[in-house]
């Protein structure tokens, strides 16, 4: 993982501060974010789903919702999205081609109901609360089975998603360059958005997190027994974690080269972000050094390329079995 990213309530600090006199509205950056984040998620999930043991239909977008953003704001925040409906959880991204665009959907259309039911709406006061019931509840749908979507109205909009690798993407409002994945969620910083050099350079970073949902990380962390408190960074628990890096490393290559981006991405991006101002003076005991890094990721960068020169298939050495963390 690129550091531990904040808590995702942290995008509501765009809408709690005190009111934007002569700033700049934060909303339009993080909508055209999502967007990038929508079509490169899109791209890796799908066309790399005969890799991936656990998949989830793929619609192709990021779903948005009022609630995230403080009264006053919201309407400035919606309107980034082409969004006015102040109630419902709306579209806040979607990637070209895609089952959901090519159904008709379009960037801000509030959904009022799925498959004949309204939209589920979550528990708790958590900010994403109905977001991740909707996504939860979308993950469970059968791989090729039509989803009517009412869209107001009386509106009902049929799309027909395709196999995706299991997990949904999000974007927070964050200057850090970091990003995150929980098991079946990968979460992007604006920050590691703007450091990306182009959406190459994203997609490396974002095929790393991907790569952590695809091998299990978190839950054979916590299989191993592993400690995320204060002993992350020391003994058993650095060097379990570290194993995780690398093997993410290792698989984002390939991620990279089964979507068609370059798989020499993720050696560039390393290389500048292991050098980047203001990084922390010293190496996290939980990750590798990023000059062994960067060789690592080009040693996977030449497999692949050997195997292209010889017209064999790509197959990644780590999706049959993974090594035990011990």
């Amino acid at each position: 993982m690129l550091r531990t990213a904040r808590s995702i309530c942290a995008i509501l600090s765009l809408s709690m501060t005190a009111p934007a006199v002569a700033q700049k509205s934060p909303y339009a950056p993080l909508a055209a974010t999502e967007a990038r984040v929508a079509a490169i998620g899109f791209r890796l999930t799908t066309a790399n789903a005969a890799w991936c043991r656990a998949r989830q239909p793929q619609f192709g977008w990021i779903w948005g919702d009022p609630r995230l953003y403080a009264t006053d704001r919201r309407p400035e925040a919606l309107a980034a999205y082409g969004a006015d409906d102040p109630d419902h959880a709306y579209i806040a991204a979607l990637a070209p081609a895609s089952p959901a665009a090519s159904a008709g959907m379009t960037v801000g259309t509030p959904v009022v109901g799925m498959a004949s039911a309204p939209v589920p709406d979550g528990v708790g006061d958590h900010p994403f609360a109905r977001i991740t019931a909707i996504e939860t509840s979308l993950a469970a749908l059968p791989l090729d089975a039509p989803l009517a979507l009412e869209v107001g109205a009386g509106r009902i909009v049929s799309i027909t998603p395709v196999t995706g690798c299991a997990s949904d993407f999000r974007v927070e409002a964050n200057e850090r360059p970091a990003a995150v994945a929980d098991g079946r969620m990968v979460l992007v910083n604006q920050g590691l958005a703007d450091f990306a050099a182009d959406d190459a350079e994203l997609a490396a970073a974002i095929a790393h997190e991907l790569a952590h949902n695809i091998l299990r990380h978190r839950a054979r962390l916590d299989a191993a027994g592993v400690d995320r408190g204060l002993g992350k960074q020391f003994g058993r628990n650095a060097r379990l974690f570290k194993q995780t890096e690398v093997e993410a490393d290792r698989l984002s290559v390939w991620l990279l080269a089964g979507a068609g981006y370059d798989p020499a991405a993720a050696a560039r991006f390393w290389s500048r972000f292991g050098q980047r101002k203001g990084r922390p003076l010293l190496q996290a005991s939980t990750h590798p050094n990023w000059r062994n890094r960067v060789a690592s990721l080009e040693t996977e960068a030449s497999a692949v390329a050997s195997l292209r020169k010889t017209g064999h298939p790509l197959h990644p050495p780590l999706i049959d079995a993974a090594p035990p963390l011990e």
